[in-house]
């Protein structure tokens, strides 16, 4: 019988809409697939996909069809840039808890039989703080919130990491700073976030870097091509780059958590728990 092994798995999320939270996601996945890590990316935003937009794909199966046994969750990986493995959107997962319980043992099969062949998964969570994108973040091992130079997007993470640890008990968050001015830019973002994070809550936020603004990133997206690829000099390359290597640096978490069965589990456990609710 196949040994689970040990598996990032890192939500990327966000308060609200608009912070490039999915081009940050699908630039990190390449960096690390770059780096020699194997990583996939689940495209965990069920009301609007972009993942598949971003990279020109037009995907025939998702999750939905693993879910109802059609498909194998090997057979609906997309191939991505640089070897970065797509896991395209699904309606379905919003109804996790309507599963029954043959269906549930087959998704957490489905995902425990990859575990061989992947370091790390990213999930790109929807914008916003509804019960399926705080489940989601709760199921995953790490956190990285994306905020950028608006007021809305400061008030609206810390309302989201707020309603993580309070009523979740989450306490460790990792913040990227996103399309700013400079390095310092990113820095005195942050201070803004901390400043109030320090005061109410008992949290501890983690400074991951800051992605510059880079008129290559709007070019790269125009082409449908992480910027990543297509301009791997660029300032939001370098940036992405540098992100990945501190992620990559991260210790690994060897308890139950580390294994992608327990990531699905913990998904329809939570939304079970919602629907009791």
């Amino acid at each position: 019988m196949k040994q689970s092994k040990p598996v990032r798995v890192i939500a990327v999320t966000s308060g609200k809409g608009g912070v490039g939270k999915t081009n940050l996601s699908v630039n990190l996945g390449v960096a690390l697939a770059q780096m020699g890590r194997k990583t996939a990316l689940l495209d965990a935003d069920m009301g609007l996909a972009n993942v598949d937009i971003l990279l020109g794909m037009s995907p025939k199966f998702n999750l939905s069809h693993v879910m109802n046994g059609e498909q194998a969750l090997a057979d609906i990986m997309l191939d991505g840039p640089e070897g970065l493995k797509i896991i395209p959107a699904s309606s379905g997962l919003q109804h996790m808890s309507e599963l029954t319980s043959t269906e549930q043992a087959g998704l957490i099969h489905a995902f425990s039989d990859i575990d061989k062949d992947l370091d790390v998964l990213i999930v790109d969570t929807a914008a916003g703080i509804t019960a399926g994108v705080v489940n989601f973040a709760r199921a995953c091992q790490e956190v990285i919130v994306v905020v950028c130079d608006e007021p809305t997007s400061l008030t609206d993470a810390y309302a989201y990491i707020k309603l993580l640890n309070r009523d979740y008990g989450l306490n460790t968050f990792h913040i990227v700073t996103n399309m700013v001015k400079s390095a310092e830019h990113g820095l005195t973002l942050f201070g803004k976030l901390t400043k109030v994070t320090d005061h109410y809550l008992d949290v501890s936020l983690r400074f991951e870097g800051a992605i510059p603004m880079d008129e290559h990133l709007r070019k790269a997206v125009q082409k449908q091509k992480p910027v990543i690829v297509s301009f791997p000099g660029s300032d939001a390359s370098r940036g992405f780059r540098n992100l990945a290597k501190k992620v990559d640096q991260w210790p690994h978490k060897t308890n139950a958590g580390g294994y992608l069965e327990f990531f699905v589990e913990r998904m329809i456990q939570y939304a079970s728990a919602e629907d009791v609710a």
